[in-house]
């Protein structure tokens, strides 16, 4: 039964030109109406029902992203990310049942890039899908093609050649949403840029309907960075504060 192991659909597919998604999730029902939505959008798919399924079947299959249930039998999914994170990065898309921000942030910690909160809609699951993998090649072609130089706000440094972080010359570890928010920020300190600004930057979203994604990200930015680099202004959005010259 597919309960107990994974499967793999899509061999009719030249090797290279589709992009690979792991489904980790033990609900039959929804597992099956993620497949299908993600191979009619043209995706190879492989699925995992419990914990240590889903880390053998990243490491051996090495998937180009992974959608990532919280509440697993065996260990949980932050548990799986934190060990798939571990072997090398990939882009994750977490799902849990409850609209817990603790959750979402403990996620965002661990190395998830995104949150949706059951129950969804597949469309836009596909959306997310399709929007954290653009990022990922955006990344990959910003290391190809580097800016020049090091950007110095105070002691906040951000090198977008290595795609690294330091505040106080100190090493930050940020997902690659997390750094394309704070560059995004960056790109025009103090300057109040608007939730449906940083959606339509960041996550490619043409629509508002991601506000609180936003908001989680900027929580966990601020943990990593300092709470008191990031404004916020109450109904518009938020604002990358630096030192005054």
């Amino acid at each position: 039964m597919e309960q107990t192991h994974t499967t793999h659909h899509g061999a009719a597919a030249t090797p290279g030109a589709q992009r690979r998604v792991l489904v980790v999730e033990d609900d039959a029902t929804i597992v099956e109406a993620i497949s299908a939505r993600l191979r009619a959008e043209g995706f190879l798919v492989q699925t995992a029902t419990d914990g240590p399924a889903a880390v053998d079947a990243a490491e051996a299959w090495q998937p180009d992203l992974m959608v990532l249930d919280v509440m697993l039998p065996g260990f949980d999914g932050l548990e799986v990310c934190r060990r798939v994170q571990a072997q090398r990065p990939v882009p994750v898309l977490m799902l849990t049942a409850r609209d817990d921000e603790t959750d979402m942030l403990v996620g965002l910690g661990v190395g998830a890039d995104d949150y949706m909160t059951k129950p969804f809609s597949m469309r836009e699951l596909a959306a997310r899908v399709h929007v954290l993998l653009r990022r990922v090649e955006r990344a990959a072609l910003a290391a190809a093609t580097p800016r020049s130089g090091i950007l110095r706000l105070g002691e906040l440094e951000i090198d977008h050649a290595q795609r690294r972080v330091r505040v106080r010359a100190e090493d930050v570890h940020l997902t690659p949403t997390e750094f394309d928010l704070l560059v995004c920020l960056a790109s025009t300190p103090r300057a109040v840029l608007s939730r449906e600004q940083l959606l339509a930057e960041v996550w490619d979203w043409a629509d508002a309907s991601g506000t609180r994604t936003v908001d989680s990200h900027i929580k966990a930015l601020r943990r990593k960075i300092g709470a008191e680099r990031i404004r916020t202004v109450h109904g518009v959005g938020y604002a990358l504060e630096t030192p005054a010259p």
